[in-house]
């Protein structure tokens, strides 16, 4: 039977063919990676730049990028490198803000001069000290991590330093008592802590030192020692600090200074040609420590001084007095919660007479009564530089208010007097308040006037 042809420009209908059937159809590409799309095809550079991320530890390349591509680079990198490789090649501050919060969790850059990488460097190096153990902490420990952080370390607040791990007595049978006396009386190795003299001179911009010789979170091991501020660490210290010439502000707190040991800081610091600020608070300096510190005032250009809650009686207070009357530097003065009486407090207020550069005076808690308010009512007389003078928590009485409402009928520029808890009496308070406002108004209308003057 012969085949029907179609009439010419005609074309035969097209079979419909089933999709699953069609073999051009079924043809898959199934790739080494399951990911793998045809429809996003890499740049070349990205490549390139995931590879760099990839082997950034073993071959770092950064600066010979273009910007756009540096960026990409320091987004992928993992904030667990090798300090040694990222500390003086990575100054990104978007960088180093992972670094410390995925170390630290949320902190405050405020504290830090708005630098990430500062406070990375800074709370790195005063964990490396802080769990620094002598005699079993090796040394290269710290010192190796001494030049990736030098130029990034202003300040360092150390909260603990640990003492070498005590070893148990061992007792012999046939004479115990020998070893009873030999641990009893010693005074070894155990009693020291983190030696600063292998640190300080290497860290060429440290401002701001605070030490705190404790350990926190003992627990059921507590024992005094592990809070001794041994006179061996103090020697140590004391040459750490001279040969220090950047520091300007040093804190040593609840550490049990006493007086041979303030004696032996002070005297690294009488020519220090930077130090600003002295914080011996919670210590148990007295008189002798006092007089130590009053010659520092003669030969330094300290403008802040904390010294409260220690130990300090008259005679301290007037070897104090008796420099801060010749002083053109110092602008605070904090001498609370110390044992003054009233023979060191009318010592202090007889040095307001002379003195001209200090702004700020507390002497709340010194055991201080009528007598010495008879002496500061003559101070506020003739003083013009004070600004803010407290005697809280001290038995002025109503006789010692009125006298110091006399005084402060002649003041114009003191702006804060606190006399709480001072038995001063309602009139006297009120009347002291009044003049305090009157001088306020005064200051404020002088900054209005002239925004450059200072207060």
């Amino acid at each position: 039977m012969s085949k029907s042809k179609a009439p010419a420009g005609i074309h035969p209908p097209v079979a419909k063919l089933n999709p699953a059937a069609d073999p051009r159809r079924m043809r898959r590409i199934i790739a080494e990676d399951p990911e793998w799309s045809l429809a996003v095809v890499p740049l070349l550079t990205n490549l390139c730049l995931q590879h760099i991320v990839k082997n950034f530890e073993k071959k770092p390349v950064l600066d010979e990028l273009l910007p756009s591509q540096k960026a990409f680079v320091l987004e992928q990198l993992s904030p667990s490198l090798p300090l040694s490789v990222t500390a003086n090649l990575i100054s990104d501050e978007g960088f180093w803000k992972r670094c410390c919060e995925e170390r630290w969790g949320i902190g405050d850059i405020s504290e830090y001069g708005q630098s990430w990488k500062r406070m990375f460097f800074e709370r790195h190096l005063e964990n490396v000290i802080e769990l620094f153990i002598p005699g079993v902490t090796d040394l290269s420990v710290v010192l190796d991590e001494v030049p990736l952080c030098q130029n990034y370390v202003r300040r360092l607040r150390i909260s603990q330093l640990l003492p070498p791990i005590k070893e148990p007595a061992k007792f012999e049978d046939e004479d115990p008592s020998d070893s009873v006396s030999e641990e009893v009386g010693s005074d070894g190795p155990f009693m020291d802590h983190f030696d600063f003299r292998i640190l300080l001179d290497k860290l060429p911009n440290l401002e701001e030192l605070q030490l705190l010789y404790g350990v926190k979170s003992c627990g059921m091991n507590f024992e005094w020692n592990l809070f001794e501020f041994t006179f061996r660490d103090c020697e140590s210290l004391a040459k750490a600090l001279k040969s220090c010439k950047s520091l300007k502000v040093l804190r040593i707190n609840q550490s049990k200074v006493d007086d041979e040991k303030c004696r032996t800081l002070v005297s690294s610091l009488l020519d220090h040609p930077s130090l600003l600020e002295l914080d011996l608070a919670h210590n148990l300096i007295g008189d002798r420590g006092a007089r130590a510190i009053g010659k520092l005032l003669k030969h330094s250009r300290l403008k802040r001084l904390d010294i409260y809650n220690n130990q300090i009686r008259g005679p301290g207070a007037q070897a104090i007095a008796h420099a801060l009357s010749t002083n053109t530097t110092l602008l605070s003065l904090n001498l609370r919660l110390n044992r003054l009486g009233d023979e060191g407090g009318q010592a202090v207020a007889r040095a307001l007479l002379k003195n001209r550069s200090l702004l700020t005076l507390h002497l709340g808690a010194n055991k201080l009564t009528e007598p010495t308010a008879i002496a500061l009512s003559d101070a506020l007389v003739q003083n013009t530089t004070l600004k803010s003078l407290n005697l809280s928590c001290n038995r002025l009485g109503v006789d010692g208010g009125k006298v110091l409402e006399e005084g402060m009928s002649h003041n114009n520029t003191l702006l804060e007097f606190d006399i709480r808890l001072t038995d001063v009496g309602l009139e006297s308070e009120y009347s002291i308040c009044k003049v305090l406002h009157n001088n306020q108004n005064k200051a404020h209308r002088k900054r209005t006037q002239d925004p450059a003057a200072t207060t």
